[in-house]
């Protein structure tokens, strides 16, 4: 199975790599004012891949944390249900 794993991976890494390779044509990024911003496509796909990533990890982080609240506090209330006993 591990080696399935590290095949698949392996499979992935280079299927990205060529990707990256074949979209390295630059793009420009205009912003506001006339401000203009040249990356190469693969480097703008990256960057927006990762604030989509941090975006969605930051709108499950307050349900963690709540989940994570709750979890403590049922903890909490076992322990001493069985202390009780």
């Amino acid at each position: 199975m591990k080696f399935f794993i590290w095949l698949l991976r392996i499979v992935l890494f280079v299927v990205l790599l060529g990707f990256a390779v074949k979209n390295s044509s630059m793009v420009t990024l205009h912003f506001f004012f006339d401000a203009a911003w040249p990356l190469p496509l693969v480097a703008v796909m990256l960057i927006f891949f990762a604030a989509g990533a941090v975006a969605g990890l930051s709108a499950a982080l307050g349900t963690f944390l709540r989940q994570r609240r709750e979890l403590v506090r049922l903890r909490q209330e076992l322990e001493a249900g069985a202390r009780q006993e």
